[in-house]
């Protein structure tokens, strides 16, 4: 029996892992804390085997006088949760990081390998790196930390930009067929990589992905197509969506490429349950 502790109690990360595991409740006990006031400092983490720390601002903003906040929930808590459970004795310590926290870094071409080097450029991804950094000291032979930089996570309920354009294939005649790559994540596939990272008692930095890359007009007429609906992919638009790309966010996080190398996503055990085509249809479906 592994006991858990899930940081969070309103993560849609954090919520999905409780309920996989919840799956099989003979090997998995968890429990899931709130980190907005200080009650948490006085509980008692050492009966817990891992701690998966998913609370912390999820959006991104360009506000400067949210820049303190960030730091203060996504770097400050992250720090002071790990230390606590390192002194409790907790034996792993888990921490969803973010793909954000390359920003600049990624090329031309889009693609994060082993030879990457983070570069933010926003607070929300700095904040991120400097907490990855301030735990990072803290794993050893007792003491494992794993940090995890997921790409863009997706499933029923999830927010982001799947959502808008899962609203975008139900709602247009047209979508541009601009050929892209992006790395993505099913919800199911991300619980089971954590399952497994908790069961093997793992250690160190992942980049879990599906097994395939995405193209984004493929997922909207895969979208459109479970309800139903069927978009007519048009090539009209790509010379003003390639002029545009490196000019406006928006449209560069829509077409734009951002992968991971699929050899740093490589593990040990299948932790790559569901495919593409059944990855939507289960995040689309009414039930």
């Amino acid at each position: 029996m592994k006991h858990v502790l899930i940081t969070g109690v309103n993560s849609y990360v954090g919520n999905s892992l409780a309920e996989w595991l919840g799956k099989d409740p003979d090997s998995y006990s968890v429990d899931k804390i709130s980190l907005k006031d200080g009650s948490w400092r006085e509980m008692d983490f050492s009966k817990y085997d891992s701690v998966v720390h998913v609370a912390g601002i999820a959006h991104v903003s360009k506000d400067p006088k949210m820049e303190e906040k960030y730091y203060k929930v996504n770097r400050d808590l992250t720090i002071e949760v790990a230390h606590k459970a390192k002194v409790e004795n907790v034996g792993q310590f888990i921490f969803i990081s973010s793909i954000i926290v390359y920003g600049d870094a990624v090329g031309e071409d889009g693609v994060i390998d082993k030879n990457t080097i983070p570069k933010p450029k926003d607070f929300y991804g700095e904040s991120k790196l400097q907490a990855e950094k301030g735990i990072e000291p803290l794993n050893d032979k007792v003491f494992k930390v794993v940090i995890i930089r997921p790409p863009m996570i997706y499933g029923k309920e999830s927010k982001g930009n799947y959502p808008k354009l899962a609203k975008a294939a139900q709602k247009l005649p047209i979508f541009p067929d601009l050929n892209n790559q992006r790395s993505m994540l099913h919800i199911d596939n991300l619980s089971e990589f954590l399952r497994l990272m908790i069961e093997k008692e793992e250690s160190g930095l992942f980049f879990p992905q599906n097994k395939t890359y995405v193209k984004t007009s493929e997922m909207v007429k895969l979208i459109s197509n479970v309800h139903g609906r069927n978009i007519k992919l048009v090539k009209v638009f790509n010379p003003l969506l390639r002029f545009m790309l490196p000019r406006v966010d928006i449209v560069n996080k829509v077409f734009g490429n951002l992968v991971y190398d699929i050899n740093l996503s490589q593990y040990k055990d299948n932790y790559r349950i569901r495919d593409l085509s059944s990855s939507i249809r289960l995040t689309e479906s009414r039930e």
